[in-house]
């Protein structure tokens, strides 16, 4: 099995509407994937092709897709979220005037 990624440039869109340049001067840019192990479900009208006690569906743990964070780890995830992510398509209604897409109306 192999896998393949993709490096593109959105620096006119991704990145805070292009204020954000990619600094490119620090290509070429290398990844690495190490004891990779994809598990996947389609989901489609907001239903998964997985039954909810498959493989992929559950962990070691249980039923990891459908767990809601606790308010410690919710504060971690804003936290990440506000000195990290610098764009957020599910807010960009530039980009999608005609209405966001489905994934961003998920709760």
């Amino acid at each position: 099995m192999r896998i393949y990624s993709s490096l593109w440039n959105a620096d006119d869109w991704a990145t805070r509407g292009g204020l954000v340049k990619t600094d490119w001067t620090h290509a070429p840019f290398t990844a690495s994937y190490r004891n990779f192990n994809a598990e996947a479900c389609v989901w489609s009208n907001g239903k998964s092709s997985c039954a909810s006690n498959s493989a992929s569906s559950t962990s070691s743990n249980g039923a990891w897709f459908s767990q809601e964070l606790d308010s410690t780890n919710q504060n971690r995830l804003k936290w990440v979220q506000k000195n990290y992510m610098i764009y957020n398509y599910c807010t960009d209604t530039k980009r999608f005037p005609q209405g966001l897409p489905a994934e961003c109306r998920t709760s």
